[in-house]
């Protein structure tokens, strides 16, 4: 199991120089990958670019784009020039948001997300593998080709929690990138179902890329209570707390993987016999327990 992690998004005028450095740092530290998520903050793509360009050596990710506001031309278009710039580090999450987001915020429909999704991929994976799209579906269409250079594959990993949503990915792409997903899901639901629709569509074992928050401390009542206002939005959100309920937790603060180190360690590891091939650390303790936690995954970074 490789182990990443997730990076900041820094803000502020210098945030790109800020994102350099973090992943310098990262990749320093051991870490086979590095992780940035959009959300309102920095483009992810644009950010990795410009960032990882100067960071060679680690495995760059968005985790995850939002399909929806982008044409899957537009985001191959983009994700192809950032995997030039980034010498072919990159890996593309993708993934739907929330209903919250797309309809409240961006005015979008979010009917039919899965059908969406499957019609979104229909015109975004040939055109990463250098072929041209012609596509008519019932959620948007296209007839393009793409003349961005294309020195290696753009692998796509689908943020994928509902049963439809993983056998697409296992059936259709790389494997799938999570978040607040706990381990005993993971172990029962998500590699079970993702593994068999690869299996059964003649692909590869797919990549199970998960991310948890994590801090090692000497104080888990602490930790788990700052877990829980840090992340709270996660438990309301109902793709996140569906995923929650099957794991039997209240809240975010129930997957977090805090403890010593013996004991991070030891749950961080468990999740490779999960069928876990990637753990992304979301580190969120502060000072102290900051530096243990990175002192810890450095350790991890070199066994793994």
């Amino acid at each position: 199991m490789r182990i990443g992690m997730s990076l900041p998004d820094p803000g502020g005028a210098d945030a790109l120089t800020v994102l350099r450095d973090e992943l310098r740092k990262a990749a320093d530290d051991g870490f086979s990958s590095a992780w940035l998520a959009n959300i309102f903050g920095l483009d992810a793509l644009t950010a990795l670019a410009v960032a990882g360009s100067a960071v060679p050596g680690i495995e760059v990710g968005t985790a995850v784009v939002p399909t929806y506001p982008r044409h899957p031309a537009a985001l191959a278009q983009q994700a192809l020039t950032a995997a030039l710039a980034l010498g072919g580090r990159l890996t593309l999450g993708i993934g739907l948001s929330h209903k919250i987001v797309i309809e409240d915020m961006y005015g979008y429909s979010f009917d039919a997300p899965a059908i969406h999704m499957s019609e979104y991929l229909s015109v975004l994976l040939p055109l990463l593998d250098g072929q041209p799209a012609a596509f008519q579906g019932t959620t948007l269409r296209a007839g393009i080709g793409l003349s961005t250079p294309r020195p290696d594959p753009v692998p796509v990993l689908l943020a994928a929690l509902g049963p439809r949503m993983l056998r697409l990915a296992g059936e259709r792409t790389a494997g799938t990138v999570l978040w607040m997903t706990g381990p005993a899901t993971v172990r029962d639901y998500i590699v079970p179902t993702i593994t068999a629709a690869a299996r059964a569509a003649g692909r590869p074992s797919p990549r199970v890329v998960c991310t948890l928050p994590v801090c090692v401390t000497d104080d888990p009542d602490a930790a788990r209570a700052r877990a829980a206002k840090v992340f709270a939005i996660y438990g309301q959100l109902p793709s996140y707390r569906s995923m929650l309920d099957r794991e039997g937790a209240a809240g975010p603060a129930d997957v977090a993987i805090v403890g010593d180190e013996d004991s991070v360690a030891s749950q961080i590891t468990a999740l490779a016999d999960y069928g876990v091939t990637d753990f992304v650390a979301g580190e969120f303790g502060k000072g102290h327990d900051a530096e243990r936690t990175r002192a810890l995954l450095r350790t991890l970074t070199r066994s793994s």
